[in-house]
């Protein structure tokens, strides 16, 4: 039996002449169920089979789906016919040193700030393992110093092109922008207050490149995102795990499919199997992992404990929804937990991450002297909060897990609060990386996991039990009578 395989570009392919029993076993194979599904009308009503596909009847599939096909075509015994319309590349890439930046100095607040900037030893290896595999992505715990790699993998592939840099949010973009600057590289940036093009390396949120993509469609943009991708040879993508949005991966497999260089950096990898493969076929493969623990115990990031505190709370909701609405909204419980947070405080700067602005709001009123920052918080008014941290003792920024829960780098950090976490690892793993960064001052950060007895925070807090097990952080649990 023959079949053509078509690679039409850099993500994109198709089988032709393939039987309609292969086709069947292939679709079936690379389909999964979402866990949200029984929640979609479509799925209630039974117009949809509530899966993600990565293989179509049609014969259409991705490139980094291939490792799974072949070998079922393999034992099919089909012959297969390549037919390769993607651009010839030829790339040639020196591998890095500890000393590539060695020219330039760590700015002011940061731990070693005025010295030689030198690249750690797994930093090196990181680096020359995606010089050395072209797609992939690589599970690298928060703190490890992601901005510092992109920035050598950018100026790595200068010779051959232009870099974009996807990170999740407005705050990375100005804070991976400072240290393109820092480190001399020619960088630009694309997100909601500016925009600015012709830029050897540009910084930018996956949403201002969807609504440039949309305003591209409808003819009302100031310059079309193919002119915006013009000679791009790279694409990177911070925090990954944020690449299982549906917009973003539209991005990556459509507009962005001719790009041949394709890197993802994350602290978590997602464990569901759909959100895994999603993130493979747009990016490729994980090749590698360091944990929180590798670097803890290597003393680049601080020691912490996780101190879950467990609200005796005698009450039954028929759903986890109106439960939150309970355990975030009670005023009662909302001034305990601020009393809980003000003791804390005393011992210095704290971080307070929420679910709901509603909840944050509560919270600043019971916490003298507290900030809360949420979405609608002007990106200026965010960094000048963040910045007085390295500053300040005693300080208490609220914040809502949306816009600080990823990325955002502020060491000065000694106690980080979780109000009612829930059960997403990437959430609660990357919550905690904003607490594990050192400082001068710092080596060790209590982290506060506040929950409920209640039947749904009971379940969740089993999870983040084995996530924090998995991640090798002790943890304590101390059940509070607060009423």
């Amino acid at each position: 039996m023959k079949t053509k395989l078509i690679l039409k570009d850099e993500v994109n392919c198709k089988f032709e002449g393939l039987a309609l029993t292969t086709r069947r076993t292939l679709e079936k194979k690379l389909k999964f169920f979402l866990p949200y599904a029984y929640h979609v009308p479509a799925y209630k009503l039974g117009r949809w089979d509530g899966c993600v596909g990565f293989f179509t009847m049609g014969g259409a599939t991705f490139v980094n789906c291939l490792p799974i096909i072949l070998p079922i075509l393999d034992e099919e015994g089909y012959h297969i016919d390549i037919e390769d319309s993607r651009e010839s590349h030829d790339f040639n890439f020196n591998l890095v040193t500890e000393s590539l930046f060695s020219d330039k100095v760590w700015p002011s607040r940061h731990p070693s700030e005025g010295e030689s900037i030198k690249l750690r030893d797994y930093q090196v290896e990181v680096i020359n393992q995606f010089i050395q595999t072209p797609q992939c992505l690589q599970e690298i715990a928060t703190g490890a110093g992601k901005t510092l790699m992109t920035a050598a993998l950018s100026k790595s592939v200068e010779q051959y092109g232009r870099s974009i840099v996807i990170v999740p949010n407005k705050s990375l973009v100005t804070q991976t922008e400072e240290d393109y600057i820092n480190l001399g590289l020619d960088v630009g940036v694309y997100y909601g207050d500016r925009k600015e093009f012709g830029k050897t390396h540009t910084i930018c949120t996956w949403q201002s490149l969807n609504i440039l993509l949309k305003n591209t469609k409808n003819h009302v943009a100031p310059i079309s995102i193919g002119e915006f991708l013009e000679d791009v040879v790279c694409i990177m993508v911070d925090e990954v795990h944020m690449a299982k949005a549906d917009a973003l991966t539209a991005l990556l497999t459509g507009v962005m499919s001719h790009i041949p260089i394709r890197w993802g950096l994350t602290g978590t990898v997602p464990k569901e199997k759909f959100e895994n493969v999603g993130i493979v076929c747009s990016i490729g493969p994980v090749i590698n992992q360091i944990s929180a623990k590798e670097l803890q115990d290597k003393g680049v990031l601080a020691q912490c404990h996780v101190n879950i505190v467990q609200m005796i709370d005698v009450v039954a909701h028929t759903n986890y929804q109106s439960e939150l609405k309970y355990l975030l909204g009670d005023k009662d419980r909302i001034d305990w937990i601020g009393s809980l947070c003000n003791s804390i405080k005393d011992s210095g700067n704290t971080l307070i991450l929420v679910d709901r602005i509603s909840a944050g709001e509560a919270l600043q009123t019971a916490i003298p002297d507290s900030v809360f920052v949420s979405g609608s918080t002007k990106g200026a008014d965010r960094k000048a909060e963040y910045d007085e941290i390295s500053t300040a003792k005693g300080k208490v920024i609220i914040a809502t897990y949306g816009v600080a829960a990823v990325g955002i780098n502020i060491p000065r950090i000694f106690n980080l609060v979780l109000v009612e976490p829930g059960k997403s690892f990437v959430r609660v793993i990357q919550s905690i990386g904003r607490g594990i960064r050192k400082a001068k001052d710092k080596d060790f950060v209590q982290i506060w996991d506040i929950t409920s007895t209640a039947k749904y925070a009971k379940r969740h807090l089993t999870k983040r039990k084995a996530f924090y097990k998995e991640a090798n952080y002790p943890f304590t649990v101390e059940k509070a009578d607060w009423n």
